[in-house]
């Protein structure tokens, strides 16, 4: 599906068959010699054919076409080698651009989140069908890497990379200072709250803390229109970002919450108490919503335990979290604030 944003801007909107997201937002740019395809879809038929007929429909010459994405995910990233010709650059994050094959991370994610609770036979069961081993990108590619502040130019289009770090390690958007847009990736969406997880981090990172402060950054910049990676196109992203450290504050409440007159409970666990948008019970959740589940109470804990208000201590090889005692009447996560 085609929408025209602004002049020579188009949103063009791919599905995404047996995801909950259900579709994905990609973005063209028409310069006067280039054109500009911000994140590509999966890497799986249904979408290769749509943005095959939307970019037809749109006379773009892939010849003459260079690709910006947001981040590593599959559902931005994975057309990329079949949509790029030999000449085309892919502006791309340095943080990132060595993970993209994952393996590094395939070698850390299923040891991470077996010690942080999650079960072995679920965990391997979601490995076999993790989108990133599926639907992403099949070749070696060849990044032309961004740093923050760097610029790209496409027509009367100027827009700036801004690292935004959360949602995934190296995130960036685009923003065009003059006609006050922000291409957000999954960064900011104003329909859904993006995931921040912390299951097969690399290092001792901290994504929550990382998310927050990329929204302050984001929250300072001068915007009319937010394009997002999924979902419709907003305006006031100063209230979204309100929105969203709102909805995490209660999120770092509710895990205390969760974590009070309890000895200890592990990251899955922590997962499996709290409230989440989808019909029925824990045991029936999907084990792909399990992992990210399980992934963002984690990330929380991370922040929590950064903030001096949890501990976490290993028993029998998995890592178990503890709320540590307060004499104090006040939310210790409000305490750690955010």
């Amino acid at each position: 599906m085609i929408d025209q944003v602004e002049t020579n801007l188009y949103k063009l909107e791919l599905p995404l068959p047996e995801n909950p997201l259900r579709s994905i937002n990609c973005y063209l740019i028409k310069g006067p010699e280039r054109f500009l395809l911000i994140d590509t879809g999966m890497n799986r038929e249904e979408c290769l054919k749509e943005i095959d007929g939307d970019l037809k429909r749109l006379s773009v010459d892939l010849n003459n076409t260079d690709f910006f994405i947001t981040h590593l995910h599959a559902d931005h990233i994975g057309l990329i080698s079949k949509l790029a010709a030999g000449n085309s650059r892919i502006y791309f994050n340095r943080i990132e651009a060595g993970r993209v094959k994952g393996e590094d991370f395939w070698k850390v994610v299923q040891p991470a989140s077996l010690a942080n609770g999650f079960p072995e036979h679920e965990i391997k069961h979601f490995l076999e069908e993790h989108p990133s081993r599926r639907y992403g990108p099949q070749a070696d590619i060849v990044f032309s890497l961004c740093s923050d502040g760097g610029n790209i130019t496409v027509g009367d289009y100027s827009l700036s990379c801004t690292e935004t770090p959360g949602h995934s390690p190296g995130h960036m958007c685009l923003y065009d200072a003059n006609k006050k847009i922000l291409f957000s990736g999954d960064h900011l969406l104003g329909d859904i709250t993006p995931n921040i997880s912390a299951l097969g981090i690399l290092n001792d990172e901290d994504p929550l803390r990382d998310y927050f402060k990329s929204l302050e950054r984001i929250y300072a910049l001068d915007v009319d229109m937010v394009l997002p990676g999924h979902g419709g196109l907003f305006n006031d992203h100063r209230q979204r970002v309100r929105e969203i450290k709102k909805h995490h504050q209660m999120r770092l409440d509710e895990v205390v919450s969760i974590l009070k007159d309890r000895r200890s409970l592990t990251p899955y666990e922590t997962a499996s108490r709290m409230t989440w948008d989808i019909n029925g019970k824990w045991p029936d959740f999907p084990v792909t919503q399990k992992w990210f589940a399980t992934g963002e109470a984690l990330s929380h804990l991370i922040f929590l335990r950064n903030k001096g208000v949890v501990n976490k201590k290993m028993l029998g090889g998995v890592w178990h979290y503890l709320r540590k005692s307060s004499r104090h009447d006040k939310s210790e996560a409000e305490q750690a604030g955010i």
